[in-house]
């Protein structure tokens, strides 16, 4: 019995046979910046690691201290946004987008606005705060316009589709 799954290396060398030059280089830029990442991802939590085991060790870890919640979970949270990051270069490199999506991007920039709440300082200046809420909701409510109109898309190719059976 034959298998049904397509071996990827022959997918890739059909699409490689079939890109452009500048396709090629956009994959092989992708693939470099995914590895580049992956290794800043890899040696980033094994610092976090460190860090927490001997924060653990010497009984200095106490949540309930601002500094310390601050310092791990931004770096937990450093460590979420280049796995995200990484994520949508990938995407790209396997050829299911054919460029960095804008929503996947405003995403990243949510999460980091998250991670920036986090780690700030009890004694922030409130129109650093302002500031920072106006942000978070102007890239929300981009996001969230983006999703609709996605929706809307799909909502319409899907009805076509239909009809057209």
């Amino acid at each position: 019995m034959k298998s049904t799954r397509l071996n990827p290396f022959q997918v890739l060398r059909d699409q490689w046979a079939i890109m452009s030059f500048y396709e090629r280089f956009e994959w092989v830029i992708a693939l470099v910046l995914s590895a580049v990442i992956a290794v800043i991802i890899v040696v980033s939590l094994l610092q976090l690691i460190s860090i927490v085991f001997t924060l653990l060790v010497l009984d200095a870890f106490n949540p309930l201290d601002h500094k310390v919640f601050q310092s791990v979970f931004g770096m937990i949270m450093t460590l979420l946004i280049a796995m995200e990051f990484k994520h949508s270069i990938v995407r790209v490199a396997l050829r299911r987008d054919t460029i960095i999506q804008v929503k996947t991007v405003i995403l990243i920039g949510l999460i980091a606005l998250a991670r920036k709440f986090v780690v700030l300082d009890p004694d922030t200046s409130p129109a650093k705060i302002a500031a920072l809420a106006g942000a978070t909701l102007a890239l929300g409510t981009t996001y969230w316009l983006l999703r609709d109109r996605d929706d809307r898309v799909a909502e319409r190719s899907g009805h076509e589709s239909s009809s057209s059976q």
